[in-house]
């Protein structure tokens, strides 16, 4: 059974930082795409940033320079440091992952850890 479980939110003041993780379980983590998505209220999901398996990563233009995606095989989870933080950046983030099983593609969310970031 594939679970994703997320750690690390919370709040903390504009300027601060927090980071989030991901501990994944019931599939070859060190084969899957993760990734970070978040949301606000009122808005939709969006992706934050994301890693593949050879360690490439990809980030939302508002997020390069402060967020840093990092996985670590050997404890199947993946890493969200967040620097800089603003109250733009409070919302619920999930953590996301995305392999192939067989010849399907899965894609599956963790519950999502809340980031409030507020004076």
């Amino acid at each position: 059974q594939v679970q994703l479980v997320e750690s690390g939110g919370g709040l903390v003041q504009p300027g601060g930082s927090l980071r989030l993780s991901c501990a994944a379980s019931g599939f070859t983590f060190s084969s899957a795409i993760m990734s970070w998505y978040r949301q606000a209220p009122g808005k939709e999901r969006e992706l934050v940033a994301g890693i593949d398996s050879g360690g490439s990563t990809n980030y939302a233009d508002s997020m390069k320079g402060r967020f840093t995606i990092s996985r670590d095989n050997a404890k199947n989870t993946v890493y969200l440091q967040m620097n800089s933080l603003n109250p733009e950046d409070t919302a619920v983030y999930y953590c996301k992952a995305q392999f192939w099983l067989v010849l399907n593609y899965k894609t599956y969310w963790g519950q999502g850890t809340q980031v409030t970031v507020s004076s």
